[in-house]
Formats: C-alpha cells, structure tokens, sequence
C-alpha cells in the first residue's frame, strides 16, 4: 500500500463521517507554523519576506496544541520556517501523537541528522524533506553549499532508524527534469518511502522570475506524469492530471488551513488577507466564494497542492473510474 494503511483508514473514516453529516466545508490538513525563524533564505520562500517584522515571534506549546484541538483534520502538518528550531517542537511532536494525529514534519534537514536522537518512529509520524535538485542545483537554490550533502545523509539516517520518509520537490521555471528523474532515482536507492511533486507558487514577495505560469506547468508535468509511473509518488494521479492540463479542478482554500504565530491565516496557505484568533472564526468569517481561479486574480496561475489535494479528495467519490484509479496506485 502506497500509503500507512492507519493513515488511509483514518481518513477514509473522517471524510465518510462528514460526508454523512452533510458538513460542505471541512479541513483535511492543518498546517501548522510555530515559528517562522529559519536557518535559510532560500530564493523561492514567501514566508520569510511575508513575516519579515514579525520573524521572531513564536506559538507557545499550548496555542499550539489548542490549535490541533480546534482543528478538526486528522493530520496535522508541522511546518514554519524550519520547525526544529521552534524549542519546543519534541514536546509538541509527542503531544500531537498522543491526540492520535497524523504528522507530517516539514524540514529542509539541516537540523535532521542531529535531532534524530529526540524523535522515535511512529505509525503515525513521517518525516518530509524539502529536496529540489541534485547537489549544485539543490545548494543554489537554498543558497548555500553543503545543505544537499547534509540533507541526504540525514535521509539515510533516518531510514535506518526505521523513520517513515518522504521528499517534496518544487518545480520551477529552470527546473530540469532530466536531473529532478536522477534525484528520484536516487532518493528511491536510499530508501525514501514517497516523492511530493508541486510547482511553485509566484508569492508576491517574491517577484515571478522563479515560477511557472499555468502553461508552462502543464508542459513540465506532463513530463512528470511519466515519472510518476516509474517511481513513488504520493501526489496523487489526479493531481497530476489536473497539472498536466487533462483534469478541471478549482480550489478548495480551506481544505488545509494555516496557523502560525499571527493566528489562523485567510484565505489560505499561499495568499494573506487577514489573521482569524480562532480556527472557527476563520471558517465562518472568510468569504470563500471570492477565492480560486477565474475570481480573484492572484489565483490565476496556482496550482499548489494545498488548494487542489483536498479538491481531488471530495472530486474521487464522484467517478467509478477516479476511484478505480485511486484505488490501484494507491495499492501499486
């Protein structure tokens, strides 16, 4: 199975149990950002421009922990910044497994080696590491030497600790695909238990020199798509679809909803229009229809995973043959 089986049972469950209820609208993925503090300033990060004035603020362990408990979705994502330099990120590890979510720990492993002594494998815990080439690719684009080599030998660590793991790739408008199949590669030798694919996303504080506009994502990922027969992708095959240009989709801004230390952010993960101080506030007070291509004009070009994942979930129950074919990659 593609997926921890506890993992897709988990899901399955909350989704049959809202469906039932008939709620419209509810999270599948909290993305939570303690600290936007990182060891890097890499060319394509929005956060640390967005939150320059605010970088050295932090969630305590109890907002953070209040959060996961205002946030219905089964799996939590711990995100930021880099999360191992939030002090308090062991505690809120244990304490987020013991709620029995899922955690998805975000990290561009230079702290991972190390901080592997602090955490154990958990059914529930994956490990998620941001790699976006080979070694002189991956150094210049987070902008300093080594962090490749450190990175890898964290990987390796990890998957002998018996750690679940996973990489998550960014394609850009310079991206090689030639060399992203050699990383795969690669990373399949050394163990990696699943691949993450996404283009990137033109934050405005970055500029748009980096990213790709919709047609030239449907080009790349078409290329893509055929890597995705050959290796372990967790990006799903409709996802990848929809990247490529076969599949329609719209958004759905608040399948993973963002807390970090200026509250719950709106609309969503990529775009800031304001701080909700509660999770129910940011559901009930953001105007949803206004969001999503063809509607407000920041949304034209995206096609992040954080907005059509969950799109791809509710979209699956309404095709035998999207479930067929979930079904078989998903068991493949």
């Amino acid at each position: 199975m593609r997926f921890p089986w506890r993992l897709n049972y988990d899901l399955t469950k909350y989704i049959a149990k809202n469906k039932l209820a008939k709620v419209e609208k509810y999270p599948l993925v909290l993305m939570l950002e303690p600290t936007h503090l990182c060891n890097l300033a890499c060319s394509g990060c929005g956060r640390i421009r967005e939150y320059a004035d605010t970088i050295q603020a932090m969630m305590s362990l109890e907002e953070c922990l209040r959060s996961v408990d205002e946030c219905p979705a089964p799996i939590v994502t711990i995100t930021g910044g880099e999360p191992f330099l939030y002090p308090h990120v062991f505690d809120l590890v244990e304490a987020v497994l013991q709620r029995g979510k899922h955690i998805q720990f975000c990290t561009n492993g230079l702290l991972l080696e190390k901080s592997l002594d602090r955490l154990r494998p958990h059914p529930n815990f994956t490990l998620n590491v941001h790699m976006d080439g080979m070694e002189e690719t991956h150094d210049r684009i987070l902008e300093r030497k080594g962090t490749f080599k450190t990175a890898i030998e964290g990987i390796r660590k990890a998957k002998q600790l018996g750690f679940r793991v996973c990489t998550n790739t960014t394609i850009f408008k310079d991206t090689d695909l030639v060399e992203i199949d050699m990383l795969f590669s690669m990373l399949t030798e050394i163990g990696v238990d699943g691949l993450l694919v996404a283009p990137g996303f033109s934050y405005e504080a970055v500029g748009e020199l980096l990213f790709l506009e919709r047609q030239e994502i449907e080009r790349k990922f078409g290329q893509v798509y055929e890597m995705s027969k050959r290796f372990r992708f967790w990006s799903t095959p409709m996802y990848l679809r929809f990247l490529k240009g076969e599949k329609k989709l719209q958004c759905t801004p608040w399948g993973n909803p963002t807390r970090n230390p200026q509250g719950w952010k709106a609309p969503c993960y990529l775009i800031t229009d304001t701080h909700y101080p509660t999770f129910r506030e940011m559901m009930e007070k953001t105007d949803w229809n206004r969001y999503g291509v063809g509607r407000d004009e920041r949304c034209a070009q995206c096609m992040m995973h954080c907005g059509f994942e969950p799109t791809v979930v509710n979209e699956i129950s309404k095709s035998w043959k999207d479930i067929v074919e979930m079904a078989i990659w998903n068991l493949t």
